[in-house]
């Protein structure tokens, strides 16, 4: 007895079930409006949005160590892994220069700064308290003195070497450390499971982040220093088309499904204003779109720290837009 085929439009989702990245966009919507039409309401609901990035955090720590392991002691071969992260810090150096770059080429292109003052821009320079990092403090600030204290302050870094140190000593161990294995896996799985009900909360707290920021700054804030938002975005534009387009095609990554696989953690790190909070659910993306798991949960955490391509562009854009401004170009 041969089985019907199944019909497809009865596995599409209702109308009434939006997906994700939908019901984002209509909580930021939402948010934007109760903000306008009842600023006091719109900062009242903001501990929503701080309930939402607290549960994200929570995330990204057990997820780190449990994904790192698994890949690297999983995989057996350490060799690879040396290499793999050696090719994903000279990407990161490479594309995070070019975004400066271009950051700097588009702010003298555009001069946004020109004819904008600013209330109380003053001298900040006394209110700097922080000393320039050098290098061996660098070096010496990736190894943790307590994984415990990297994890409660959410040091990517820090908890990035340790579980890869972690990862070696497992795969060095052999059977002995299999039980460790198995338990880190079982982890990981939790975590993304975690993850799942977490996203739930999604629309209401990016909902309220801009139900917060539409009440506090009023709808001015969309078009206030528009010329340098614009100038951004333009930059952001040329960084992604010509340079992450060319990395794709040179990798040849599917890049539709690729960008489907990205457009909920985008829209939750737009909507929320950090990137930690699209970490989560961009790594196990990553792993549905098809990459190994050991390359998702090493490069992605180290990104994070290396890898700030936007950071970069945005800090060379406002340094200059701030110098220029008061220059008046």
């Amino acid at each position: 007895m041969t089985k019907s085929p199944v019909n497809q439009s009865s596995l599409r989702r209702p109308w009434y079930r939006p997906s994700l990245t939908t019901q984002i966009l209509i909580g930021l919507v939402l948010g934007g409006v109760l903000g306008y039409i009842s600023p006091k309401w719109g900062n009242n609901v903001y501990f929503l949005r701080d309930i939402f990035l607290n549960l994200i955090k929570s995330i990204i720590a057990p997820l780190i160590f449990s994904t790192l392991v698994v890949g690297i002691a999983g995989g057996g071969d350490l060799k690879k892994v040396g290499r793999m992260g050696a090719k994903a810090l000279l990407y990161f150096e490479f594309v995070t220069t070019i975004a400066l770059f271009i950051g700097l080429a588009i702010v003298n292109l555009t001069k946004p700064g020109a004819g904008v003052a600013l209330v109380g821009g003053g001298d900040i320079s006394s209110l700097v308290k922080t000393q320039p990092q050098g290098f061996r403090d660098l070096i010496v600030h990736i190894f943790p003195a307590s994984v415990i204290d990297s994890m409660v302050r959410g040091d990517v870094l820090q908890i990035v070497a340790f579980s890869v140190l972690f990862a070696m000593a497992v795969s060095a161990m052999g059977v002995k450390a299999a039980p460790i294995l198995r338990g880190c896996e079982a982890l990981s799985q939790v975590m993304f499971k975690f993850t799942n009900y977490v996203m739930m909360f999604a629309p209401i707290g990016v909902g309220a982040a801009m139900a917060h920021t539409i009440a506090t700054n009023g709808l001015s804030v969309l078009v206030n220093l528009g010329k340098l938002i614009g100038s951004l975005y333009l930059a952001l534009f040329v960084l992604v088309v010509f340079v992450f387009g060319t990395v794709m095609m040179i990798a040849r990554v599917p890049i539709f499904q690729f960008l489907k696989a990205v457009r909920e953690p985008f829209t939750i790190a737009f909507a929320t204003t950090s990137s930690e909070s699209a970490l989560p659910k961009a790594m196990e993306n990553m792993e549905r779109l098809g990459v190994p798991r050991r390359i998702v949960g090493f490069v992605m955490p180290t990104g994070y720290s290396f890898n700030l391509d936007g950071t970069t562009l945005y800090l060379a854009m406002a340094s200059v837009f701030g110098v220029c401004r008061a220059r008046r170009w």
